[in-house]
C-alpha cells in the first residue's frame, strides 16, 4: 500500500488483500489487481499521529524473530518532509510495540476504505 501526502492510495493487490484463500491451489488464481482510494481525513490523521508517535527515524532498519519460522513480514517505508527516508523489515511484525499499531491499523484500511478497481 502506498499513501500519499494528499491522501490518495494505492494497494497492488496479489492474493487475499481484499479476497480469502485457504489453500496453496488459491495462489494459482489470477493477483486481484490495482486499487485506489482517497483514506478519510480522520483515519490519514491517525495515520500521521502513529507514524510521528513511534519515532520511526530512531527505530532500527531491521527485526527479526529468529526463533520462529513462516511469519509475516512488513515493510515500512517513509519519506520525511526534510527529503529523509526510513526503511524498516519487520519479521514477524513485532519489532516495536508502535509498529505493531501502525501495522494493525494501515492493514484495518483495506477493510474501513472505499477502494476502487482500476486495474
Amino acid at each position: 500500500m502506498t499513501i500519499n501526502p494528499n491522501r490518495t492510495a494505492v494497494i497492488e493487490a496479489e492474493h487475499f488483500t481484499f479476497s480469502e484463500g485457504n489453500s496453496k491451489a488459491d495462489f494459482s488464481k489470477a493477483k486481484e489487481g490495482t486499487f485506489k482510494t482517497t483514506i478519510k481525513e480522520e483515519d490519514f490523521s491517525k495515520i500521521i499521529f502513529l507514524l510521528e508517535n513511534a519515532d520511526l527515524k530512531s527505530l532500527k532498519d531491521q527485526y527479526k524473530n529468529r526463533n520462529v519460522s513462516d511469519l509475516p513480514t512488513s515493510y515500512l517505508r517513509i519519506n520525511f518532509a526534510d527529503g529523509t527516508s526510513k526503511n524498516i523489515e519487520d519479521y514477524g511484525k513485532n519489532g516495536t510495540p508502535k509498529l505493531a499499531e501502525i501495522y494493525k491499523f494501515m492493514e484495518n484500511l483495506r477493510s474501513n476504505q472505499t477502494w476502487v478497481k482500476v486495474n
